[in-house]
């Protein structure tokens, strides 16, 4: 064999990592740092996969194997051209099979020292899943919490700007977390694409210090925390951010802008609280969006949506909120979160 493989242990060692897995496959998650060089196309796939099941793997073989000639010599011609001698490339695909079997045998005969991932992107995968089933249960945690509209992600950012450790959820997941929280112009990751962040940002953090995280439900939009994680962050002490009901308005007023300046967006989008809160409320807050009392609709938000339910899940899943570090905030300003900041980081060192 002309290549030689490797393992995760040695990722590394390499100068690139290749993957030649089809761009759909690529999008859902990869290997953190790869590139993407198809061998074969998400339609081309399609093609090959369908000859296969329909005529004859021969068939499916003798047509895959002139796309996938096509796609690595593009590949050469336009990517790896400039490589000098010593580039020492990684590739995978899916399983460590004939696609990347196929562009790491061409690299080889080239001169360079190619290398196939042992199990492809298939053993990355499970072993970002054993990671997420250990690395939780290292950290020390200590949960911000607070209603919406408090400041919790704001005093993440500020910690973060002190220098302690943040593991920031919301910002992983691009979402804040509540029925409004998409966040404009952009989607949120795949599922998988999800936990390999994640697995990323845990990896990055020392275990012997503190890890300051917002408390969350099981699910940010359409992603869901794994288990693990989730009783983790349950299981450890907390800070509670008291903050002024004035505070929290003017506070979602600046970070929910874009449906101010879209009030059909807003309106079409609280329509999935109509089984929650009927018709007629729904209608009283549309007109409320067609009047541009903003603040008066957030404020209602908040006592009849957000802070009954997101108080009966914190003291449902978080024991220890009884002796919670009590925040007071007044101002959810830059500068007022970083002094918080300061004086919560003093205050848990004493």
């Amino acid at each position: 064999m002309l290549f030689r493989t490797a393992n995760l242990t040695q990722l590394d060692e390499f100068d690139e990592i290749i993957d030649v897995r089809t761009p759909a496959e690529f999008a859902d998650d990869h290997i953190p740092g790869a590139i993407n060089c198809p061998v074969l196309s998400d339609e081309e796939r399609i093609t090959v996969g369908t000859l296969y099941k329909q005529v004859s793997p021969f068939e499916a073989r003798k047509v895959g194997a002139a796309l996938v000639a096509k796609n690595i010599a593009h590949h050469l011609e336009t990517r790896f051209m400039d490589k000098p001698k010593s580039w020492k490339p990684l590739v995978y695909c899916w399983r460590g099979g004939q696609r990347s079997g196929a562009m790491s045998i061409i690299m080889a005969q080239i001169g360079w020292a190619a290398h196939k991932l042992e199990g492809g992107y298939k053993t990355y995968r499970r072993d970002v899943l054993e990671k997420l089933e250990t690395l939780p249960a290292r950290f020390n945690f200590r949960i911000v919490c607070g209603p919406t509209g408090s400041g919790k992600s704001r005093l993440l950012a500020a910690l973060a700007a002190k220098g302690a450790q943040v593991l920031d959820l919301e910002t992983l997941a691009h979402h804040r977390g509540s029925v409004l929280g998409g966040i404009p112009s952009q989607s949120q990751p795949s599922p998988k694409s999800f936990e390999t962040a994640l697995v990323q940002t845990l990896g990055k953090l020392d275990s012997a210090r503190m890890v300051f995280v917002e408390s969350e439900s099981s699910k940010i939009g359409r992603l869901t925390i794994p288990a693990p994680l989730v009783n983790a962050m349950h299981n450890s002490k907390c800070v509670m951010l008291d903050t002024s009901r004035e505070a929290r308005i003017a506070l979602l007023m600046d970070e929910y802008r874009h449906y101010i300046d879209d009030p059909e967006a807003l309106i079409k989008r609280l329509e999935i609280l109509k089984p929650f809160h009927g018709a007629k409320r729904l209608a009283e807050w549309e007109q409320q969006i067609r009047s541009g009392k903003f603040d008066t609709l957030v404020g209602e938000l908040l006592a009849l949506h957000y802070d009954p339910g997101y108080l009966r899940s914190l003291n449902s899943h978080y024991g220890n909120m009884e002796r919670a570090q009590l925040l007071t905030l007044t101002d959810t300003s830059t500068p007022a979160m970083r002094q918080a900041a300061s004086e919560l980081l003093q205050a848990l060192s004493a």
